[in-house]
């Protein structure tokens, strides 16, 4: 391989391992062409990238970034895996691809890089049995909304207890309410009563002031009577 294709080979693996901080080496050699499809595409699934580099290139494209401790203790050819939800997540995903000896035989976790820090094999295992992004944030979930519920069902309690007193009461009073307004026109019975005497006295007062008007006039006539017969006697 001349210089200037090891050079194109470096600057493209730079390109792709740009943004990486972690990552997950694995053999894959001794994988079939069959094998190596089935990998790539059960990677691809879980959002995980793999990339076959030879030691001697990774570690010029690594050189000054936080991957450059993975490539330390490795020889030959290898491949790099990144990406997935979480670093967990993925070391989880290969180390069971790891288990699975029927249809990846050739398959092995053999290190890789954590906070820039070095993994060993067996440090890549005792990753895999640490709990995911997903169930890190449930359980701190859980934590922050536990004492929460329980300081609001203690509110609560009381508060439903009380309230449902003042409710009792309030009823109560609404009840006592409609009695008495209920009561109300029975009492005032007697005073519709009055008002209808009043009326009609009022009705009957003119009659009796008519009599009285024309008791005078009866008595005139009966006075004017009596002095035509004197008259009538002295003539």
């Amino acid at each position: 391989m001349s210089k200037f294709v090891k050079n194109l080979i470096v600057d493209q693996i730079k390109k792709e391992l740009a943004e990486v901080e972690d990552c997950v080496l694995v053999n894959v050699i001794g994988l079939d062409a069959g094998e190596s499809g089935q990998l790539r595409d059960r990677l691809h699934e879980k959002n995980i990238n793999i990339r076959v580099v030879k030691k001697s290139l990774a570690v010029r494209a690594t050189e000054g970034t936080s991957l450059a401790p993975a490539f330390a203790e490795t020889s030959g050819s290898i491949a790099v895996c990144w990406g997935g939800s979480d670093f967990v997540s993925m070391v989880k995903e290969l180390v069971d691809i790891d288990k699975d000896e029927d249809n990846f035989e050739a398959f092995a976790a053999c290190g890789g890089v954590l906070d820039g820090e070095a993994l060993t094999a067996e440090a890549v295992t005792e990753i895999s049995k640490w709990p995911t992004r997903e169930e890190v944030l449930s359980t701190l979930v859980g934590q922050l909304l536990g004492p929460g519920a329980t300081l609001a069902s203690q509110l609560g309690g009381p508060g439903g207890t009380l309230a449902a007193q003042i409710s009792e009461i309030d009823g109560s009073g609404a009840d006592a309410s409609g009695e008495a307004e209920a009561e109300a026109p029975v009492e005032e019975a007697p005073a519709e009563e009055a008002a209808d005497a009043e009326e009609a006295g009022a009705e009957e007062a003119p009659a009796e002031e008519e009599s009285t008007e024309e008791a005078p006039a009866e008595e005139a006539s009966a006075d004017a009577e009596e002095e035509d017969a004197g008259e009538a006697s002295d003539e």
